[in-house]
């Protein structure tokens, strides 16, 4: 034990002498240690010599997408400052002869947004492509947040307005699924360029809102790399963990389901979770934010019942499985809409669990 330890410094020690003193020593490269043919030669400078070999050719059967360029560089136009002129607004051609399913415009009153199948992160480089491709400057970009703004644009067949665009990229209810929102405001081209910008909750034209939100979506719905890994914004990750819908338990209360959209959303689409899982509505307040409903557990295949067993009222969870009235409660906390469950039929077994079971059935049917 005591050799080896000694062995082990000698070693240690030589070892320092080579790469500390190497260079410090005077002599040593008569030695053979340094110097352009030593042992311990100096290869800080062979960088530049080092060969250019001609660019890698990929066979044409294989996929090619995880070395294309990921943002399409424009052209250099020139224009007056902080303003950019068109003839009309262009949009871009599809890059892709194929579409890809999954990519929808959903509408609730005065809102609309598009909602599709990708990770805000896979989603943020294809909204600076699509710019790009229309030859249009971002002015202003942020990842983390999924914010970016347009320059001004001025459309020569408008003379009297100049026009500025703000794309929302937020999560989705569920994790792997995002949300785009734009943003639009008008200008007197007669006016200074503002300096700070203002941005309403609605849009100063809503149809100029629909041309690019319906752009956009085609344009998406037309990139098949956007699952590719290389697709991915790292900055743009820290959006998808803040989903809007989440399961949580507070301390010993029962669990609820957080959701961070506004009321008049939540109670749409609850509503529609609801019936998409094909649990029976008894009644629906909305005054009151309760949802009555008839529920038996979740329900495999195998447990469905058939003709026959449903004439006789045999519902969710199999023939031996008895039906129970919950209420599925919306409250408003002001920073999230909590969906929790009530059992109104005292006396029966199961509660608690048939409580966590209606509720996690809500969130899997949230779109």
């Amino acid at each position: 034990m005591h050799c080896k330890y000694h062995h082990s410094l000698r070693l240690a020690s030589i070892a320092l002498l080579f790469s500390v003193s190497a260079c410090s020593i005077p002599g040593l490269d008569k030695i053979g240690l340094t110097g352009e043919d030593g042992l311990i030669r100096d290869r800080v400078g062979d960088y530049r010599e080092a060969p250019i070999l001609p660019q890698m050719d990929i066979p044409s059967d294989l996929d090619s997408y995880t070395i294309d360029q990921l943002y399409v560089i424009p052209q250099v136009v020139e224009v007056a400052a902080d303003t950019q002129p068109f003839d009309n607004v262009p949009m871009p051609k599809p890059i892709e002869t194929r579409r890809r399913e999954g990519v929808i415009i959903q509408n609730l009153g005065d809102s609309r947004w598009i909602l599709l199948d990708a990770t805000p992160a896979q989603v943020w480089p294809l909204v600076r492509d699509f710019w790009s491709r229309l030859n249009v400057v971002l002015d202003y970009e942020n990842p983390s947040s999924g914010i970016a703004e347009t320059a001004w644009v001025e459309v020569n067949s408008e003379p009297l307005l100049r026009h500025k665009y703000r794309i929302s990229i937020e999560p989705g209810l569920h994790s792997g699924y995002a949300e785009i929102y734009v943003t639009h405001i008008s200008d007197l081209r007669s006016e200074p360029i503002p300096i700070v910008v203002t941005w309403p909750k609605d849009s100063d034209s809503e149809d100029r809102e629909k041309q690019i939100l319906d752009a956009l979506s085609q344009y998406v719905a037309d990139r098949n790399d956007v699952y590719q890994a290389s697709s991915s914004s790292l900055l743009a990750g820290s959006i998808e963990s803040a989903r809007k819908a989440n399961i949580i338990a507070a301390g010993s209360e029962e669990e609820k389901l957080a959701l961070r959209i506004n009321y008049g959303r939540a109670w749409v689409q609850v509503r529609q979770a609801i019936e998409r899982a094909e649990i029976e509505i008894v009644d629906a307040n909305r005054d009151q934010s309760v949802i009555s409903v008839k529920f038996a557990g979740i329900q495999t295949d195998k447990d469905k019942p058939g003709f026959v067993g449903r004439l006789l009222g045999r519902g969710r969870g199999g023939n031996d499985a008895v039906l129970q009235d919950f209420a599925v409660r919306l409250l408003d906390t002001g920073d999230t809409i909590d969906v929790v469950i009530e059992a109104l039929t005292d006396g029966q077994s199961g509660h608690s669990r048939l409580t966590i079971e209606l509720l996690q059935e809500i969130n899997e049917n949230l779109t």
